[in-house]
């Protein structure tokens, strides 16, 4: 089972804008190589800091609320949400040492 909760737009608002826990939220798209190539780290990192933050998925595609709340440009997309503030942000294709020091650096 993958330790990435997927959502729409309706669970926004309560699994991250109002979480009791930092936020990892990836925006991601079938039609999308570049996710193709994030996802597989996204759902290591899910499963490695599982303790410590909450790891969403949301597919822009049916999620256009979501999309524009989080002011989602391209995919694939990161949003670090903490202390119910967006504090980082980063879209394009990016390696899993690089996501790492992207959360580290706001954990």
């Amino acid at each position: 089972m993958s330790a990435v909760i997927t959502l729409e737009n309706a669970q926004l608002e309560a699994e991250v804008l109002n979480g009791d826990q930092p936020v990892l939220a990836y925006f991601w798209a079938a039609w999308c190589g570049p996710c193709r190539l994030v996802s597989p780290s996204i759902e290591a990192i899910a499963a490695d800091y599982g303790d410590r933050l909450k790891v969403v998925k949301l597919e822009v595609d049916r999620n256009t609320d979501a999309v524009k709340q989080c002011q989602v440009e391209g995919v694939p997309a990161l949003r670090i949400f903490k202390d119910k503030t967006l504090v980082a942000s980063h879209e394009g294709a990016i390696t899993k040492p690089a996501i790492l020091n992207f959360l580290n650096a706001h954990l």
